[in-house]
Order: C-alpha cells, then sequence, then structure tokens
C-alpha cells in the first residue's frame, strides 16, 4: 500500500466538533476500503488568500494515510459531494514525517514566551526618544510645484 498526505478546508461555519466528526466520516471511508489513518493534525481556522465559495477562512485539517488506490479514489469522490468541505488534495510520499507537520511547528515557534515578534527584541539600542527634532523638507505638491 502507498503513503499519502491528505489536506482538505472545511467551511468557517462549522463548529470544531463538526469537523472532528468530517475526520471521522473519511477516517472510516479509508479504513472500509482497506486503508489506514495515521496521524491527524487540526491546523485550525485560517484566513484564506481568495474567496473560496463565499468563504473567507477554513478550517484546515491534515491526515496521513496508508492505503490503496481505491480508497484514496473513494475518499476523493465522497469529499467532492460533501458541500461541508471547499477543497482537498492528496499527495503520495515515500515516508510520513516524524513529529509536527511544518505548519504546526510554525505555529509553535509563533506562540513562545518573550518573543517580541518578527524583528525580534531591540537590544540594548535603546527608545528612539523624542522625533520632531529632525529637520524637515519641504513637500512637494503635485501641480508641479506652484502654489
Amino acid at each position: 500500500m502507498a503513503l499519502y498526505e491528505h489536506v482538505f478546508l472545511a467551511r468557517q461555519d462549522l463548529s470544531s466538533q463538526q469537523v472532528d466528526a468530517l475526520v471521522e466520516q473519511y477516517k472510516g471511508v479509508v479504513e472500509a476500503n482497506g486503508g489506514s489513518i495515521g496521524r491527524v493534525e487540526n491546523w485550525g481556522l485560517k484566513s484564506l488568500t481568495y474567496r473560496i465559495r463565499k468563504n473567507r477562512k477554513a478550517y484546515f485539517t491534515l491526515m496521513d494515510m496508508t492505503a490503496p488506490a481505491a480508497a484514496v479514489q473513494e475518499l476523493e469522490r465522497q469529499m467532492g459531494l460533501s458541500e461541508d468541505v471547499l477543497r482537498f488534495m492528496t499527495i503520495r510520499v515515500d515516508a510520513h514525517e516524524e513529529g509536527p507537520s511544518a505548519m504546526m511547528q510554525k505555529r509553535d515557534r509563533d506562540d513562545r514566551p518573550g518573543d517580541r515578534g518578527p524583528r525580534g527584541d531591540r537590544g540594548d539600542r535603546g527608545p528612539r526618544g523624542d522625533r520632531d527634532d529632525r529637520p524637515r523638507r519641504p513637500r512637494e505638491h503635485s501641480d508641479g510645484g506652484a502654489q
């Protein structure tokens, strides 16, 4: 049997329990067709880059599968029929990753205590102080400089 990673996006108006129920439903489909589900990661509700079926956000879920091709085809067929699933993608992999996926590692890195944002701590630079003592240039107008 082949190894797969499967990611699907569920509608934003579902509850977490409904998303978990979808995962259990699709886990049953794979197991009924001779496969098995390994790791399941719920990445949570995330913003989409563009709208999908009038949704601006979606619940992202990753599933690691060991399954025959027929099980993957049936899983994708049922997801295509479901109104709760916005998008899905299945990728065949050589081996499943150990530990958390890259999305979960990113979340762990972002949630560290004491982290001062993407630029880090200012160190010994000190405060900016009063910025009004800088000399200012006169503004240029868009009408050719005439005032």
